[in-house]
């Protein structure tokens, strides 16, 4: 009988990468785990099996220069990795030990084997139940055990963890090996930085010993507890239940503030510790995973960037054009003057544009411009959307850069409390507010965006353009998210009311970045007395991605078709709530449609939402963000999914606890440090 120890082992961990070949008193990692493997005295073999994947070449290296036989297979498809490298040995029985456990017991390896052998069985683990601490994970089964499991399976979950059907299926006989006290509370195993430091302790504290046993680590975990620390709060094997997305969202968390660059993509704003997080692929409205789970966008499509779908093929075409003759040169790219002269078109109040590649630069831009054309710094905003651009903005003097300032405190106002003095804000539909702050302060410079949550009562768009001509102050309106939803440009136009400045973004470049301010000639003109300027604003792809989108909007007048699939989602929630007896409330332009259900639980129902709707494959909360992908085909789809999610709520309405029915935390509903 050859028994043969497979030590399956990769370099592109998510959580930590490279973590085989890192050092530990200046021996690889993998090397020490090798050797401490080598003194099973039951083990015939060790092969090392790791994938294809080019990343993994020094891990071949190494092992192969310490003599040990190196297979590998598939990156994901861990089970045939197996299976091949089993194949290879011509083993009888295979013990199945991971990479991320340096600190193997070769006599608990060989205790297990011994086991295994008297109770004459298929599988044997000391971990199904664990009572070992985790990282002395040893698992031992028979090869035609392993051969009929990669036979009888093709769910990933089982392919990629190897074992799972051999535990599950009910046609393999089985036996445990477990220790006399539970101990499977500590933490051995290496999956984190912290991890890791934790071995690296251990190691140390034994060094230039190597051959330990783990019993005498459990007696320096009890004499040293410190020396264990770093870890303690990382649960066992979270890897297992944690898709690629989570995992990487949590290392991201490591080395970026927040996690990544946009609050609004946080996980934790729509279903923390569930949330995929990150994507391989996009299609018409359709999302894929790292592990390639496909989903159907119902939510905010790139936060309202994809008025078109994802990855349109006319505008990636000329994307792709564009990459082939040249994104950047030391002359001039054509299309800004294309587009400029485009957007003037579609606004013939203007006369002049500026680019961009995102909100807050365009917001900056902005409220420069129009404080040197009117010589005065104070602000009057409308509500709180987009404070931390106002703060970009607001601060934004001759001697101060665009970039470089951090997130301040807020007041309860939404305003940055070190601009108290420069800003002042007022509530939509109150121009009573805005005509007190005009005449108390010297403002210079009003900017609102035209429509938020609410559509403008009595006038009052019309009474803030007479009072900004009437005082000599710049009218700038905010259109970065809601230029072209409703009309072929600005929102203005619905409404006809002309600002002396608007901006726009999201949408204008159908997923590519590009922002645009436009301007009379009289204000935008003062862009010529202080310094706006940067680099990448010249770059080709922003300009020529919205001339396309511009061109294809204007051939299937997307703004029609996404207003005409907003109100009929809106009107089937409303519809659907009827049905179940629950109370909405509707908000957002049509195609940036929302809904909140009147309940003192209305965060928990959003989270349920997202939950429900993910495991049916689905990205959805309570907001859509349509597109012209959005068929009647997956429209009709989303509702039958939402229904028995609208009927959960129901109960939970009438009684039962939301709490028992959530996997995770409630969402986040704004700005939150994250650590």
């Amino acid at each position: 009988m050859k028994v043969v120890a497979i030590v399956q082992a990769r370099m592109g961990a998510t959580r930590l990468p490279n973590k085989l070949m890192k050092l530990i008193g200046g021996v690889p990692m993998i090397e020490l785990l090798l050797s401490r493997l080598s003194l099973a005295t039951e083990v015939n073999q060790i092969i090392v099996a790791t994938s294809v994947d080019g990343r993994n070449q020094p891990l071949v290296d190494q092992a192969r220069r310490l003599g040990f036989e190196c297979i590998q297979g598939s990156e994901n498809d861990v089970l045939d990795r197996y299976l091949q490298a089993a194949k290879a040995a011509k083993a009888d029985v295979v013990i199945r030990i991971t990479g991320d456990c340096p600190l193997v017991d070769p006599a608990l390896v060989d205790e297990a084997i011994r086991q295994f052998k008297a109770a004459g069985v298929d599988y044997l683990s000391n971990t199904s139940p664990p009572s070992y601490p985790d990282g002395l994970d040893i698992e031992v089964f028979t090869y035609a055990a392993l051969e009929r499991a990669a036979t009888e399976t093709d769910k990933a979950y089982d392919r990629e963890h190897v074992t799972p059907y051999l535990r599950t299926a009910g046609q393999f006989r089985q036996a445990t090996m477990q220790n006399e006290e539970d101990l499977s509370a500590l933490r051995w195993t290496v999956d984190e930085p912290a991890d890791f430091a934790v071995i690296s302790n251990i190691f140390a504290h034994f060094t230039p010993e190597i051959h330990f046993t783990w019993r005498q680590v459990l007696e320096l975990q009890r004499s040293q507890p410190e020396l264990f620390a770093a870890n303690q709060q990382l649960l066992r094997n979270e890897g297992a239940t944690m898709g690629t997305g989570q995992k990487l969202w949590k290392r991201a968390k490591r080395v970026i503030p927040g996690g990544n660059m946009l609050l609004s993509k946080r996980a934790e704003m729509f279903l923390p510790e569930q949330w995929p997080a990150y994507f391989s692929k996009a299609k018409g409205c359709k999302v894929w995973d790292l592990d390639g789970s496909e989903y159907i966008d119902m939510s905010i499509m790139g936060i309202g960037t994809n008025i078109l779908g994802y990855g349109h093929p006319e505008v990636d075409a000329a994307v792709q054009q564009t990459v082939v003759a040249g994104n950047m040169s030391t002359f001039n790219c054509p299309e800004e003057v294309y587009l400029a002269e485009k957007l003037i078109e579609l606004h013939p109040w203007a006369d002049m544009a500026r680019f961009a590649r995102a909100g807050g630069e365009a917001n900056a831009i902005a409220i420069r411009i129009a404080r040197a054309a009117t010589g005065k710094d104070k602000v009057a905003i409308c509500g709180y959307h987009g404070w931390h651009d106002w703060y970009l903005s607001a601060n934004l003097g001759d001697d101060k850069s665009l970039d470089g300032h951090l997130l301040p405190g807020l007041e309860p106002n939404g305003v940055p409390r070190n601009l108290r003095g420069t800003v002042f804000p007022f509530n939509y539909n109150r121009y009573d507010e805005l005509e007190t702050l005009v005449n108390a302060h010297d403002i210079g410079v009003i900017k609102m965006e035209v429509v938020r949550n609410q559509g403008p009562e009595d006038n009052f768009l019309h009474k803030v353009r007479q009072l900004a001509t009437d005082r000599g102050i710049v009218l700038i309106f905010d259109e970065c998210t809601s230029g072209f939803r409703e009309t072929f440009g600005g929102l203005h136009k619905k409404y006809g009311v002309e600002p002396d400045m608007a901006m726009f973004g999201k949408a204008l470049g159908n997923g590519y970045a590009i922002t645009a301010t436009i301007g009379r000639r009289e204000i935008m003109e003062a862009a010529q007395s202080t310094f706006i300027s940067s680099t990448f604003w010249t770059e080709r792809i922003g300009p020529t991605a919205a001339l396309k989108t511009l061109e294809v909007m204007e051939r299937l007048q997307s703004w029609d078709t996404i207003t005409r699939i907003g109100l009929a989602i809106r009107q089937r929630w409303q519809q659907l709530a009827d049905q179940h007896g629950l109370k909405i409330d509707h908000w957002g332009l049509p195609a940036l449609t929302g809904f909140t259900i009147q309940s003192p639980n209305a965060l928990a129902y959003k989270t349920l939402i997202t939950q429900e709707m993910l495991a049916n494959g689905y990205l959805a909360g309570n907001s859509v963000y349509v597109c012209i992908e959005h068929t009647p085909e997956i429209i009709d789809a989303y509702f039958d999914a939402l229904d028995p999610v609208f009927g959960l709520i129901k109960e939970c309405e009438e009684g039962r606890d939301v709490t028992t029915l959530l996997k995770g935390p409630l969402c986040h509903t704004g700005f939150k440090r994250l650590n």
